[in-house]
């Protein structure tokens, strides 16, 4: 699929879409979403490795669930110091394992 076709089914900017292709621009995760749906994949498929060349095994497939979750870590936690980091980590851990 061509990043003019991309634009026409999202709207978004040729060029925009060339600087995020080529890492030059960091989108949204509602713009991410747009994409996704235009090329009509799941979200999620932009956050998972599809293999290796080393046959070693990649990221397990996050639901578009998990996406949203982690993005809304990353954009709380980029306020907190590494001591809070590192007590939400404790914490989520400690859930984790009383969970199972």
């Amino acid at each position: 699929m061509s990043q003019g076709d991309i634009e026409k089914r999202t709207g978004l900017l040729r060029c925009y879409l060339s600087r995020v292709e080529n890492g030059h621009t960091i989108p949204s995760l509602d713009t991410l979403a747009k994409i996704a749906g235009a090329m009509e994949i799941a979200l999620s498929q932009f956050f998972t490795e599809s293999g290796h060349a080393n046959g070693s095994k990649g990221l397990p497939q996050l639901s578009d669930d998990e996406v949203r979750f982690l993005s809304q870590i990353r954009r709380y936690s980029v306020s907190l110091n590494d001591s809070d980091r590192k007590l939400v980590l404790a914490m989520v851990k400690k859930m984790a394992a009383s969970a199972r």
